[in-house]
């Protein structure tokens, strides 16, 4: 209505000024060109002159009527919550039961008694190597044995009788003996020509093929692997030696098999790595799917802050002065319907996921504005919707 009124005032004007001028029609019915064209650059600047009052007029009225009207915001009322921090750093998985087994004999690889991907149980013989002839040596010293075992044992009934004397009594006890550990030596050589699995777990690969020659700590035979026990290793800068230990929340993510974790460090190290002055952490996570395997890469997000009773704001409100200061605003209710905005200066802390934890500046049961906080001015009437 407003602006009906001036453009009214306007036309009202021109007629004035159009009384005081020949008229169009007069000019028109004259018909000379030369004093029409110079009418019609008369009205243009003056069409162009009243237009630019008008914009100033307009831009005036819109002012007016923004500053009015009240700003449509949400709002959300402060309460205490726990607010915990994460730091994030790369691990990998890994598990202690993952080796290649070497043989602790020389000789040909006769048999391998395990196909890949077979599960295998502690103790389990796995592969055989040619003993290369121990395996008469220890008939031979078994023979030897049984035989000085017989005379030992006749010697130490007629000594226990007071027959014969000590020094055939401990002769025939010293080759009894000596016979003995020389058996149990073979067989302990023996039983190093029999492959057996160390623990329980998967054969993840034959490496040796049967009737290859294989080497004593040397050659390569299978691998085998445990996935039941998997963790992740992960370093930590050693800043946080005082935040970080065991038992300490943690949250991993697999991206590669899209699979998340919730758990708690099992282990901190106590070694501070002198070359990235960091520390290790282990993170124990489940596998019953059998999809975790060694050396995906996690990151893994570890919680080393934690304030029970914290007051906390979306980042997105968060705004900054001139002076650097942050600063949000809350709603100050004046009607039902209505109320104000009041500008605080804040001391924001940590920042975890969308949230800041504000540690001065906003108290428990106020009413913080969130959308519309970047629009808003300090003392500006609000309207809210929650």
């Amino acid at each position: 209505m407003k602006k009906l009124l001036y453009l009214f005032m306007i036309f009202l004007t021109l007629a004035a000024c159009g009384n005081k001028e020949e008229s169009v029609d007069s000019l028109l019915e004259k018909g000379d060109l030369s004093e029409i064209k110079e009418k019609k650059a008369a009205l243009s600047a003056q069409q162009k002159e009243l237009n630019s009052k008008i914009d100033k007029l307009n831009t005036f009225i819109e002012k007016k009527e923004r500053h009015d009207r009240a700003l449509l915001v949400s709002t959300q009322k402060i309460h205490d919550t726990v607010f915990k921090h994460f730091v994030e750093v790369q691990g990998n998985v890994r598990t202690d039961q993952n080796i290649i087994i070497y043989p602790e004999f020389s000789g040909v690889l006769t048999n391998v008694y395990v196909n890949e991907g077979q599960r295998v149980s502690k103790g389990q013989r796995l592969a055989k190597i040619d003993d290369g002839g121990l395996s008469s040596q220890l008939a031979q010293q078994e023979t030897q044995v049984a035989l000085a075992k017989t005379t030992f044992e006749r010697q130490k009934r007629l000594w226990d009788q007071k027959i014969g004397s000590e020094i055939q009594f401990l002769e025939a006890k010293a080759t009894y003996e000596a016979a003995d550990k020389a058996a149990q030596q073979i067989r302990s050589q023996l039983a190093k020509t029999v492959i057996t699995a160390p623990f329980s777990g998967v054969v993840d690969n034959v490496i040796a093929d049967q009737g290859q020659v294989v080497n004593q700590g040397q050659t390569q035979v299978i691998r085998l692997v445990n996935l039941s026990d998997m963790y992740v290793k992960a370093s930590m800068p050693e800043t946080y030696l005082n935040s970080i230990e065991k038992g300490t929340e943690v949250n991993v993510r697999l991206a590669s098999i899209g699979e998340e974790y919730k758990g708690t460090v099992r282990q901190a190290s106590n070694y501070i790595n002198p070359d990235n002055r960091t520390f290790d952490v282990r993170i124990a996570i489940p596998n019953k799917s059998g999809k975790v395997k060694p050396n995906l890469i996690a990151t893994v997000e570890v919680n080393d802050y934690t304030n029970q009773n914290a007051i906390t704001v979306p980042e997105s409100i968060l705004q900054e002065n001139s002076k650097g200061e942050s600063i949000v605003f809350v709603y100050e209710p004046k009607t039902d319907s209505t109320g104000t905005a009041k500008r605080k200066i804040v001391e924001p802390g940590l920042t975890y996921g969308n949230k800041v934890e504000i540690k001065n500046g906003l108290k428990e049961g106020e009413t913080i504005i969130v959308e519309g906080a970047k629009s808003v001015r300090d003392g500006q009437k609000v309207t809210y919707k929650n």
